[in-house]
């Protein structure tokens, strides 16, 4: 069974040293933190401890560094916290074990918030090594995990360390994640609309094959289209096209044929920096041109079957084009409005993260105007798909 942070008596935080495992992997630019929508969504979790006296150390990831490079550094989130929270100081540890953690550790007062450097610059974290996660448990009397988005990986901080607490439970962030997930895997509102755009179809796909049995439809855009344009028998012309998945993507026309949407036009360019010479073609794409976003039609026919939706669910994972670019960014802020319209006739409308909710923020949508925006890429699409999560594992959440 799931165990939140709210199923606990507030003894078990008043002056107590609580772990926190939380995603602060936000894009951070010469000390500027750009979207910081990671860490709004720790703000209830981090507010409601630390309102029950607890001593909040936070631990998080950043990037892929290869070594302590200053660039990874998570002192610049600290700053952001400061201004976010309503407490006098969120100070910062310059390591995440080891003396200069234990000695912060030791000078906080009830209420307070410490972050520690970035889990990352120690190679033992993404090892889920014995003694690494030993050193990260013991700076704590109680764990909690409310980062969703790293939850898929078995890594010292997130099962390791996890495991050696007789406490631990889900924050509020990861409790809402798995609501949602979990009701559009397991019993989704019907009717159930899919919409898939992107790139990479080897990450989709299991989520698509739990998920095709239940959905009423399947809109496709972004280069998972082409792919499936080319198995279908189109022409694609220049378009990415993920051969490796090509015969998957036959199978899946085959058995599900009458659910799946492909566009019936296309935004086409020589190439994605020509998008002055982008015309908009009907049916096959010429040779020498690619598809950079969906067409005109296309963008209508997929905005009516979402924001004419007033009941059941939306689950949209991955842009329809290459939105950054203005000229084939149509498509993507179509999806986005309908989705936001759908939300306000009663539907359940769900953002599968990452690139998407970029794609949303690019088509001026605010994150009130969806039911619920997942913080995980990778997470997502491998907890709809049924796979292994041993973050929520070690939790008994599953």
């Amino acid at each position: 069974m799931m165990r939140s942070i709210l199923e606990f008596d507030d003894s078990n935080y008043y002056g107590k040293k609580v772990l926190m495992r939380v995603d602060f992997n936000v894009s951070i630019d010469d000390g500027v933190i750009g979207e910081d929508y990671r860490i709004r969504m720790a703000i209830p979790t981090i507010e409601y401890l630390t309102k029950r006296g607890a001593k909040l150390i936070l631990m998080s990831h950043l990037g892929r560094p290869k070594s302590s490079e200053k660039r990874y550094s998570l002192r610049p989130v600290t700053q952001r916290l400061s201004e976010i929270l309503p407490v006098n100081k969120v100070r910062f540890a310059n390591e995440c074990v080891g003396s200069i953690a234990e000695k912060e550790i030791d000078t906080m007062d009830k209420g307070d918030v410490l972050l520690l450097e970035n889990l990352r610059f120690h190679q033992a974290e993404e090892l889920n090594d014995q003694e690494f996660s030993n050193h990260l448990a013991s700076l704590g009397d109680f764990y909690v995990n409310d980062a969703f988005s790293t939850s898929h990986r078995k890594h010292a901080s997130t099962y390791g360390a996890a495991s050696l607490f007789d406490k631990r439970a889900a924050g509020l962030n990861l409790k809402r994640e798995v609501e949602y997930l979990s009701m559009i895997r397991d019993n989704p509102i019907k009717p159930l609309i899919l919409v898939v755009g992107g790139v990479k179809i080897k990450d989709k796909i299991g989520a698509l094959e739990n998920l095709l049995p239940k959905a009423d439809k399947l809109l496709l855009g972004g280069a998972t289209a082409y792919t499936f344009l080319l198995a279908n028998g189109s022409k694609t012309g220049n378009s990415l096209i993920d051969n490796e998945h090509l015969a998957w993507a036959t199978e899946a026309l085959s058995s599900y044929g009458e659910k799946i949407m492909l566009p019936i036009d296309h935004i086409v360019s020589t190439s994605v920096n020509e998008s002055s010479s982008a015309v908009v073609v009907e049916g096959d794409i010429p040779e020498g041109s690619a598809g950079f976003d969906i067409g005109i039609q296309t963008a209508q026919k997929y905005s009516s079957e979402i924001g004419g939706s007033s009941s059941g669910t939306i689950f949209w994972n991955g842009p329809m084009g290459s939105f950054e670019i203005p000229m084939f960014a149509n498509g993507t802020i179509n999806i986005a409005k309908s989705m936001a319209l759908a939300f306000w006739r009663g539907s359940k409308t769900l953002i599968g993260g990452g690139d998407t909710l970029q794609a949303m923020k690019t088509s001026g949508v605010s994150e009130g105007e969806v039911s619920h925006v997942s913080t995980g890429g990778g997470a997502t699409l491998r907890f709809l798909a049924g796979d292994s999560m041993p973050g929520l594992e070690v939790l008994d959440l599953h």
